[in-house]
């Protein structure tokens, strides 16, 4: 896979250093306790699609269990499994895809009776409200427009998101024309942040994401049919080396309680089944 095709500026990559360093967390030690006490910690690794209704969900979390603290990474799925692969000191994995947790079980990284789907993803075609096309009417062809320089998705390397957007212009027929102009995001969240910024001039990114405050009021966006990319299964899984187990179990059957999917369908995310 060829690099990104067309330099971001100086000045745009300043701006989204900061805007980034808001939206990701700092990595989390496992095991470890907070500064507010003897408080156990669960060390979370989540996709990026996941940031806004996973803010949601852990302060609910703790809010029922106020002895414990649950600290969340988020980033790509792909460097995530990179990362587990050596025993990153985490706890549970939310992946963007059901690939990664199947390939840690199958390595014996992860306990295989822990894993679960708590989540379906969807892409959308987003730009801001200042563009000169408009996703809702245009559709996938407003990527073909003059106007539109950069097309920012996340990186398919290692990006289940990313993965999506390819296939989904490869099916709907764009991305030949349009392969030229991808520039790539390290995750969904840090793509999200490439067309909000105006470092990228559209974007495929997480309906997750685009239907959070701070990205609704910014821009308009094309729900893309869900049958032009593989089902974004989105599952999880306990590492084998997860501390405080209890804990992180519980964590695990909140996200898959009914107040938690309710949290999740209002993010854009499909039930399991559904």
């Amino acid at each position: 896979m060829r690099g990104i095709r067309r330099n971001i500026t100086v000045w745009s990559w300043l701006g989204l250093l900061a805007v980034v360093a808001a939206i990701l967390s700092e990595p989390a030690k496992a095991g470890t306790t907070s500064d507010e006490g003897a408080r156990k910690v669960i060390a979370v690794a989540a996709a990026a699609d996941a940031k806004f209704a996973f803010d949601e969900l852990v302060a609910e979390f703790e809010k029922a269990h106020p002895d414990t603290k649950v600290q969340v990474t988020y980033g790509s799925s792909g460097n995530f499994y990179a990362q587990l692969s050596q025993r990153a000191p985490f706890d549970i994995f939310f992946s963007a895809d059901m690939s990664y947790p199947d390939k840690l079980v199958e390595a014996g990284l992860a306990l295989p009776e822990s894993k679960f789907i708590y989540a379906i993803g969807k892409i959308v075609l987003w730009a801001p409200t200042n563009s000169a096309v408009d996703p809702k009417v245009e559709t996938i062809n407003a990527l073909r427009h003059s106007s539109i320089k950069k097309v920012a998705i996340a990186n398919p390397e290692h990006a289940p998101y990313g993965k999506a957007a390819v296939a989904a212009m490869q099916k709907l027929g764009v991305y030949e024309a349009v392969k030229e102009k991808l520039v790539y995001g390290e995750n969904i969240a840090q793509t999200a942040q490439f067309v909000q910024s105006g470092a990228a001039d559209i974007g495929i990114i997480a309906l997750s994401l685009a239907t959070a405050p701070v990205m609704k009021a910014k821009g308009t966006y094309w729900e893309i049919p869900a049958d032009v990319y593989p089902r974004l299964e989105q599952a999880g899984v306990i590492l084998s080396w997860a501390r405080n187990l209890p804990e992180t179990k519980e964590l695990r059957e909140f996200v898959l309680s009914e107040p938690a999917r309710q949290v999740l369908q209002r993010y854009g995310f499909s039930m399991p089944g559904k």
